[in-house]
């Protein structure tokens, strides 16, 4: 009990206040110690943060792949339906501004003509103009020219235009005044139709007669000759002779 009441004296005295300060200042020191440990990262977990840091940049690529191609793929439809519409309007502004006289055959080498149009892509006044499949690899190609026959000659002068390509179906019907296109080709969901109205009527060129001015020749009238035969024997005998 003496020894107790000692030690409670020495702590109330402070004389083990020192001894406590050192504890204190101990204790302090590690925790800074474990707080420096903690605000750093291990190997493991660095590592860790690469694989993800990874993974998420594919999934970056990939994606960015996918919109690369959408947009491709819309920008080669946006480009194919924009010919696809030019083409158009030059069927039908052929059509149109023709003088009604239009070839229409379909076979093997399915083809449209027309005659006379006004509407030129090579600053042509007039010209005839010939819209053909081609068979090698069905294009549709517009001919212009002027006073050329189909199959072209490498004289003609011409120029053809491609127009579209892998053309699978190219239909033209007429109905007086009225002309039917349809156009169908491969990938497309839908075939492309359209009416021309108001065509001209071909005008048929009246053959003028022939006046045959040609007179009459009249053939002269041959006279005969007749053979004189001499009297006179003397004559006889020269002539036998070979003197006349």
């Amino acid at each position: 009990m003496h020894n107790d009441t000692k030690i409670l004296s020495k702590l109330g005295t402070g004389a083990l206040a020192p001894d406590i300060s050192e504890a204190e200042a101990i204790t302090s020191d590690e925790f800074c110690k474990i707080d420096n440990r903690k605000k750093a990262f291990t190997l493991i977990e660095v590592l860790i943060s690469i694989a993800i840091l990874g993974f998420v940049i594919l999934v970056l690529f990939r994606t960015l792949d996918m919109v690369r191609a959408s947009n491709s793929h819309l920008f080669s439809y946006l480009q194919k339906s924009t010919q696809e519409l030019k083409g158009i309007k030059m069927l039908y502004l052929d059509i149109l501004k023709s003088d009604g006289n239009l070839t229409i055959k379909q076979d093997d080498f399915s083809r449209l003509c027309i005659e006379d149009t006004t509407n030129s892509l090579h600053g042509l006044n007039s010209s005839k103009v010939c819209w053909v499949i081609a068979k090698k690899d069905n294009r549709l190609l517009r001919i212009e020219g002027n006073n050329y026959k189909l199959p072209a000659s490498s004289e003609a002068k011409v120029e053809a235009d491609e127009v579209m390509k892998d053309i699978t179906h190219f239909y033209v019907a007429r109905n007086k005044d009225r002309v039917l296109v349809i156009l169908d080709s491969k990938g497309s969901t839908n075939p492309i139709s359209f009416m021309v109205q108001g065509v001209m009527e071909p005008i048929q060129k009246k053959k003028k007669k022939r006046i045959n001015n040609n007179k009459k020749r009249t053939t002269p009238t041959s006279v005969p000759i007749q053979k004189v035969t001499p009297t006179t024997p003397k004559v006889q005998e020269d002539m036998k002779k070979g003197m006349f």
